[in-house]
């Protein structure tokens, strides 16, 4: 690992949006990288579609109801690239500051939960899709694919980012681990309201940090009375609404706590990671090298991107715009199969 003797310093921010406001929750987003920025943070990570804020509504509200809300979601996210995107990224490269922020991001007429990355020169790294949203978020965003699951190089380090209940999915997971994230960062919306959530994205993160022998830097979010008010108009539902559903916080590679994380309220967790507690872990658990069988169970990633459309010629391959694509990829999946229809008449024993 090149950055193995390196220490970086790591922030996870909690904050409330401005609802359905993308400027003022960006604003919000720039204020945070100044301020993380003279707490000496190299790499600062932000709630779960924080611009313009997560979707709430559809938890609370029934869905013949939220359509005007929808609408304004729509209308106040995030065009991938666009004036977001160069804003933060210029305040990323102003600071040298790794930056990983989650976005509404909107494309033709469909919503995205989506994760963007820029590096610590303000460029783009990686922008990635929520693979599954879950339960009621299947209401406002589509799928996303696996051309974006992948890790990224960054000034800080190797990156791997995920969103949320993504980390119930262990094949996703996995697929992270075994391209050598060193920094793993995650986010989830916060104060969603059912009791005992804080609890439920310790657990998780703790033990990403554990399986995959990384840092996990986790932000999210939170909201104020008259949000609550907003985003939940029945009283009776209001009542029974929990607020300890926020957790903002920092481990390392043994699972433990590098600062003292943040279950309500604003506020920002900074912690230095010695990245040589990576190797130090990996030596005595290493699930994507000594302590794996991959002549057991191993994992197929497909990372093509999944298109709407796609043209074909009739008994032949995807085309592009000047005549027929290359066979090269077509020709690798089909020694591929053969390989593989091979390898099971062995086991066979035909």
């Amino acid at each position: 690992m090149a950055n193995r003797r390196k220490t970086v310093r790591a922030g996870a921010v909690q904050l409330k949006p401005v609802l359905f406001d993308r400027d003022g929750s960006t604003q919000k987003v720039l204020d945070a990288i100044r301020d993380a920025e003279q707490r000496g943070v190299e790499i600062l990570v932000f709630p779960e579609t924080f611009i313009p804020n997560y979707p709430y509504f559809a938890s609370w509200q029934p869905p013949a109801t939220i359509g005007d809300q929808h609408l304004r979601l729509f209308e106040e996210s995030v065009d991938i690239p666009g004036p977001v995107t160069h804003a933060v990224g210029a305040a990323a490269a102003s600071a040298g500051m790794v930056v990983v922020l989650g976005v509404n991001e909107r494309d033709g007429g469909s919503l995205y939960n989506t994760q963007v990355v820029f590096d610590a020169d303000g460029s783009l790294a990686v922008k990635r899709r929520k693979l599954m949203p879950t339960y009621q978020e299947r209401i406002v965003w589509g799928w996303g694919d696996g051309s974006d699951l992948k890790v990224v190089d960054t000034a800080v380090g190797r990156v791997g980012p995920l969103i949320c209940w993504e980390h119930y999915m262990p094949l996703s997971r996995y697929a992270l681990m075994a391209q050598g994230e060193e920094i793993h960062c995650s986010h989830f919306p916060g104060y969603v309201g059912r009791s005992g959530f804080a609890e439920e994205v310790e657990v998780t993160i703790r033990h990403h940090a554990l399986e995959s022998a990384c840092f996990v830097v986790n932000a999210t979010g939170w909201l104020d009375a008259d949000q609550l008010n907003e985003l939940c108009p029945d009283p009776e539902l209001r009542e029974k609404l929990a607020p300890d559903t926020s957790f903002t916080a920092i481990v390392g590679p043994d699972g433990r706590h590098l600062a003292d994380p943040i279950i309500e309220g604003e506020g920002m967790v900074v912690a230095d990671l010695d990245l040589n507690a990576i190797t130090r872990r990996k030596l005595r658990m290493d699930s994507v090298g000594h302590y794996a069988r991959p002549d057991v169970t191993r994992l197929a990633l497909d990372s093509r991107p999944r298109r709407v459309v796609e043209e074909m010629t009739f008994g032949g391959g995807p085309t592009v715009a000047n005549g027929p694509a290359s066979s090269d990829s077509d020709q690798a999946l089909s020694a591929r199969i053969a390989e593989l229809e091979d390898e099971i008449r062995r086991l066979r024993g035909e």
